[in-house]
Formats: structure tokens, sequence, C-alpha cells
């Protein structure tokens, strides 16, 4: 096992036991407004291009497409989303995808099997070598998918100084920049 994984395992484990009631909380504020499920599964792009399902706290309507987040309408997103969002608790279900081995704490974003420009740039740069995160260097900067070229540039910068240490100060960021 290597360092990385051990790290997921541990940190993964401690924050879903942290974090199981306000996941809790959020899954009732998110039945109490809007119909639907809590919890949604989401097929996106993992290591090598394979597919599965990423879990995410509901924030949008039941019947929103599947898109990527910059192309859904901003009307889609429901009130307790918004604050879902905001606070990125919507991602901590995926700590289950981290101790299932389908991701890792930190890495690039999976994306959506749809964004074919993104899937093929990562291919090129090597990024779909590594397993996909719950956050990342790219959103830490503010970089969305929706600039493909931009946003797997950075997935490759960080694959290329990626230490425990770089993941370290990525989660620190992605919390403090929530």
């Amino acid at each position: 096992m290597t360092a990385k994984r051990a790290f997921d395992l541990a940190f993964g484990a401690v924050m879903l036991a942290a974090t199981s009631p306000i996941v809790l909380v959020a899954m009732l504020a998110i039945r109490a407004t809007s119909p639907g499920p809590a919890i949604f599964l989401q097929t996106r792009v993992g290591r090598e291009g394979a597919l599965f399902s990423c879990r995410k706290l509901r924030t949008m309507r039941r019947d929103t497409p599947s898109l990527p987040t910059h192309e859904a309408p901003a009307s889609s997103i429901t009130a307790v989303g918004k604050v879902l969002r905001a606070t990125k608790i919507d991602e901590l279900p995926q700590l289950w995808n981290v101790l299932k081995g389908e991701m890792s704490l930190v890495g690039p974003r999976p994306c959506l099997p749809t964004q074919t420009e993104l899937i093929e740039r990562r291919r090129q740069l090597g990024v779909l070598t590594a397993l996909p995160g719950i956050t990342g260097l790219a959103q830490i900067k503010g970089i969305d998918m929706s600039d493909p070229k931009l946003c797997a540039e950075t997935d490759a910068a960080y694959l290329r100084a990626a230490s425990i240490s770089l993941d370290l100060k990525i989660l620190l960021g992605t919390f403090y920049r929530a």
C-alpha cells in the first residue's frame, strides 16, 4: 500500500465518522425541501478512463439533466443546494468513494463521460493514470472544467509535484476557501 492510499484510508475514515452527523442533517434538509433522494450517484470518469458511480448530496432539482456544473442552469440549484455547495458539504459522500479505492482525497476532479475534450487532454498529459480526487489543485486555484486545457494542465502539474505535504496544503486550502 502506498503512503497516499494509507493517508486516504486513515484520513477518509476519520472524516467520514466525524462528518456523518453533518451529512445526516444535510440529507434531512434536502428531503424536507425538495422531492427525490438526498444522495445521488453520477457516472464519472476515473483512473485510466474507467467509469464509476460518484456519490454526492443532491444540490439540484431532481429533473436536472446530467451536465457539468458550469453548464447547468443556475435555476436548477435548490436553496439547500446553494448552501451545501458553498460549504463543500455536498462532496462529503465521496468519502465512500475514497474508502472503496475509486477516488483519492486529493487529485484531479472526476469529470463526466461527456466532457470529451477534458478527457482527451488529460489522457495526453497522463492525468488519467491517477485516481480522481474530492478536491484538487485546480479547485483551490479557482480553475473549473469550463477551461479543459487549463484544468488538465493544472492536474498534470499537481501529479508532477504530488506529495502528502502538498495534499495536506490542498485539503487545508479547500476548507479555508469554502
